[in-house]
């Protein structure tokens, strides 16, 4: 079990990351986002800003696919996310290591930094 102070730690622990003025969490690196907290909208409704669930940037489809496959009790994705590689993660439902380990990706993934010395 996870919970947004969870992603602050582990996002902040990562080299070049800053953390975006918001409702909730919202981490970039080198201005590219890689993990912020779910803005839920429902039509007639302002946006509510979730810091239960956190979106992650995955990379591509393939990748997205695959964990909303996999895993459909832990990730979900919304209609506005439906063509970008993110996903939704359900924090209370994660725990720790995986978490770091998503959050760790995604910030390889987005950063010039990471991508040079990432092995896959």
């Amino acid at each position: 079990m996870s919970d947004a102070e969870d992603v602050r730690a582990i996002a902040l622990s990562l080299t070049g990351v800053v953390e975006i003025p918001s409702d909730g969490f919202d981490f970039r690196v080198e201005g590219h986002g890689f993990a912020w907290s779910y803005p839920e909208r429902s039509p007639g409704r302002p946006r509510n800003i979730r810091t239960d669930v956190a979106v992650i940037f995955v990379g591509d489809e393939a990748e997205k696919q695959a964990l909303l496959q996999g895993e459909p009790d832990l990730f979900f994705t919304a209609d506005g996310y439906a063509h970008v590689p993110l996903v939704m993660v359900r924090l209370e439902q994660v725990d720790r290591a995986r978490l770091e380990e998503l959050i760790t990706d995604a910030w390889h993934m987005r950063s010039s930094s990471g991508r040079a010395g990432y092995v896959e």
